[in-house]
């Protein structure tokens, strides 16, 4: 890592879920760590093709790069490597040109974490709530396989939302997590499946497994706010439906200031 190449990793693989959505392993070529806690982000660049070269005397170094934040979504014993839940975005500038990798091509990691999405703070005798619609998921990933068997909740259960089953990218694994954990609870839901699919599960928004009597129907928990604490990751559309239903409920919007609340927010633009 220079002024002049400032990459300090390398793309170690990449799984496809479709062509919109993939799964990103990216590792540090040096000794460099990432030192993070389940729910937080880093950034990932590339160096920008299209950017003229900085003018002489310029106070910046190096090339401009691109830059763009996402969820780690390993644990953290991992620190030498980092995998990332991403979306292809067609019209913006990174993810294009992340798509363009092959492992063993160079990028940039940020060791730098940032991000309070975490669960410090929520209590341990609550059923946790994590509800997420597309890589929104990644956050979660990382907390269900760092704390799942240490009595970190009640019940857990994961609301997941996504427009088609083959964009479920931890579909197998968490289904069998599911099965073996009576602890930990994974409710799937599309919302444009087609109806001749071989998809079995829910179909629909988010709202209508949180209407209180469907909650109490599909889980046996009740949805109270005495007893349950929310997360919500994802398009601030969800975000924002979400909160003011279970706000009525008597649910109310809290972050690490605010240690009273029981839902916890994380937007993805």
């Amino acid at each position: 890592m220079t002024e002049n190449n400032p990459y300090n990793a390398t793309l170690l693989n990449r799984k496809d879920i479709n062509e919109a959505l993939a799964i990103f392993t990216v590792g540090f070529v040096g000794d460099e760590k990432l030192d993070f806690e389940p729910g937080q982000f880093t950034t990932l660049a590339l160096i920008d093709p299209d950017a003229p070269p900085r003018p002489a005397g310029s106070r910046r170094r190096g090339p401009k790069m691109i830059r763009r934040a996402y969820s780690i979504a390993n644990t953290p014993g991992q620190q030498s490597q980092a995998e990332f839940y991403i979306v292809r975005v067609n019209d913006g500038k990174l993810t294009p040109m992340l798509w363009q990798l092959k492992p063993g091509d160079p990028l940039f990691m940020d060791t730098k974490v940032k991000g309070e999405f975490t669960l410090e703070g929520v209590p341990a005798n609550k059923h946790l709530i994590l509800i997420a619609t597309g890589t929104g998921l990644a956050p979660y990933w990382s907390m269900i396989n760092t704390y799942r068997g240490n009595n970190r909740w009640r019940k857990l259960i994961l609301i997941e939302s996504c427009r088609n089953a083959v964009d479920l990218a931890y579909h197998d694994q968490l289904k069998n997590m599911a099965a073996g954990d009576d602890s930990i609870i994974y409710l799937p839901t599309v919302t444009r499946e087609p109806v001749d699919s071989p998809w079995q599960g829910l179909r629909g928004r988010i709202g209508n497994i949180l209407k209180p009597e469907a909650f109490k129907y599909i889980t046996n928990i009740e949805l109270d706010p005495e007893k349950c604490f929310a997360m919500l990751c994802g398009n601030p559309q969800m975000i924002e439906q979400t909160t003011e239903s279970l706000s009525r409920l008597g649910f109310t919007t809290g972050d690490r200031d605010q240690p009273d609340g029981n839902i916890r927010l994380e937007r993805y633009w």
